[in-house]
C-alpha cells in the first residue's frame, strides 16, 4: 500500500488539484472550472494523457462542496489499494500569524477566515474548499500553505507601511505573495544554476496575477506586492500599485462605494481595463487594436520599473527569472522585459527565447552580464512537499 497526497487550490468558480505519491512523484493533475455555471473537469495523468472529462449541463448547480465529494470518490477509485492521507491547501494570505504549512482545524480556519478582506479574490475560496473537505471527509488531515509565509525572513524596513506604529501593530504592513511559487522557483535554481541561485536574482511571476521578488541565496529580500494581493505590477484585471488619493477622489468626488471601490480596483482594471479587449495576454499579444498595444506596453514598463527598485534594494543583479502564465509563455513579452534591462547587461539568445515553452531553459545569451531564464513554476509540487513534510513531523 502507498499513500498520496492531494493538492487544492481553490478559486471562485474553479478548482484546480493535484495528487502525489508519497514520494512526491506526480500521479495526475486536473481542474474542475466553470463552478455554478457550466461545470468542466479534466484530468490527466503525469505524461499529460487524459484519465477522464466530464461536463455538467446543469447551469448553476454544484457547489465546491459537491464537486470535492465526486473528485475524492473517483480519488479513490483510482488509487485503488493505495490511500489518500493528507490534503494540501494552497491558501493565499496567513497574515502576521502564520509563516510556515500549519495542519489546520477549526479554531485556525477561522483565523482564515478572518483574513477574507485582505484577498477577496481568493482567500474565501481557499477557506470554502478547506471547509468543504472538513464535511465531506471530516477525518482526512488537511494542511494549509501560505503564499505569505516565503516573504516573512524580509526584513522590518522591507515589511512596514509609513503608517502610525499602533496601526503596524493590527497587522497593517506589507506581506508579499506568490511565495510557494517563489519558493519552487528558488529551490529548482539551485539544480539549473547553483552559482546564479547563490547571488542575487529577481523572479517574475507574471499570469493573471503578476508580481516579482528579489531574492539573495534564495531567500526573500523585496517584493512588488505588499499588503494585499493588489500591489505592484499591473495584472490581468487588478490595478497594481496605485496613488491612494485616486482612491479618496472615486470615494470623495465620484461618490463610489467601497464594494464598488473594490470591484473596480479587482476586476475591472490591469490589462481588462486598459485595453478594453481582455485581461489574457494571449488575446492581446493577437490583438489589432491599438488599446491592446497600450496595455501591454504599461504591463511591461510597470515590470521594468519595480524590477530597477528591487534590483537597488539588492544591490545589483546577477539573474532574471521568468515564470507562470505569461512568464512561461509569452516569448515577446521576455524579449520586451530584457529590452528595458539591457542597461543591466542583459542580451537575449533570441532562438532560445522563441524555442522557451517547454521546461527550463537558459534564454540570455553567452555574452550577457546578466542570466536570464525561464524556470516553470509548480506550486503543487511544493504544497504536497509540505504537507508530506508536516505529517510525517
Amino acid at each position: 500500500m502507498s499513500d498520496a497526497i492531494l493538492t487544492l487550490n481553490a478559486g471562485s468558480s474553479s478548482l484546480k488539484f493535484a495528487l502525489f505519491r508519497r514520494d512526491m512523484t506526480l500521479a495526475l493533475r486536473g481542474y474542475i472550472e466553470g463552478i455554478g455555471v457550466d461545470p468542466h473537469l479534466i484530468v490527466r495523468d503525469a505524461a499529460g494523457v487524459a484519465l477522464t472529462e466530464r461536463r455538467w449541463f446543469s447551469a448553476g448547480a454544484g457547489s465546491h462542496e459537491d464537486f470535492l465529494d465526486g473528485l475524492l470518490g473517483w480519488i479513490d477509485d483510482h488509487l485503488g489499494s493505495d490511500r489518500l492521507v493528507a490534503v494540501g491547501h494552497r491558501v493565499v494570505h496567513g497574515g502576521v500569524d502564520f509563516s510556515a504549512p500549519i495542519r489546520l482545524d477549526a479554531a485556525v480556519l477561522d483565523r482564515l477566515e478572518r483574513l477574507n478582506p485582505l484577498a477577496p479574490l481568493h482567500q474565501p475560496h481557499n477557506v470554502a474548499a478547506i471547509r468543504a473537505v472538513t464535511v465531506v471527509r471530516p477525518n482526512l488531515p488537511q494542511a494549509a500553505c501560505f503564499d505569505t509565509a516565503f516573504h516573512h525572513a524580509q526584513s522590518m524596513v522591507a515589511t512596514q507601511l509609513a503608517l502610525p506604529r499602533a496601526l503596524t501593530e493590527q497587522g497593517l504592513r506589507r506581506y508579499g505573495f506568490h511565495g510557494l511559487s517563489y519558493e519552487y522557483v528558488a529551490a529548482r535554481l539551485r539544480s539549473l544554476d547553483p552559482g546564479l541561485a547563490e547571488g542575487r536574482v529577481i523572479a517574475a511571476h507574471l499570469g493573471n496575477g503578476a508580481s516579482l521578488c528579489g531574492m539573495r541565496d534564495g531567500a526573500s529580500v523585496d517584493s512588488s506586492m505588499g499588503f494585499t494581493a493588489l500591489d505592484g505590477l499591473v495584472m490581468g484585471t487588478r490595478c497594481g500599485s496605485l496613488d491612494p488619493g485616486v482612491v479618496l477622489h472615486l470615494l470623495q468626488q465620484m461618490n463610489m462605494t467601497p464594494a464598488q471601490v473594490e470591484d473596480l480596483l479587482y476586476r475591472k482594471s490591469g490589462l481588462l481595463g486598459v485595453s478594453g479587449v481582455s485581461s489574457d495576454m494571449r488575446a492581446l499579444l493577437e490583438s489589432k487594436d491599438p488599446r491592446a498595444a497600450e496595455a501591454i506596453a504599461l504591463f511591461v514598463h510597470r515590470i521594468v520599473r519595480e524590477a530597477g527598485a528591487v534590483a537597488s534594494v539588492l544591490g545589483g543583479l546577477d539573474g532574471f527569472i521568468f515564470t507562470a502564465g505569461v512568464g512561461e509563455n509569452a516569448a515577446p513579452i521576455r524579449a520586451a522585459v530584457c529590452r528595458g534591462f539591457s542597461w543591466l547587461g542583459a542580451e537575449l539568445d533570441q532562438a532560445a527565447n522563441e524555442q522557451a515553452t517547454n521546461g527550463p531553459r537558459l534564454i540570455s545569451a553567452p555574452a550577457s552580464r546578466l542570466r536570464v531564464w525561464v524556470v516553470p513554476t509548480d506550486e503543487e509540487a511544493m504544497i504536497a512537499q509540505h504537507t508530506a513534510a508536516l505529517f510525517r513531523a
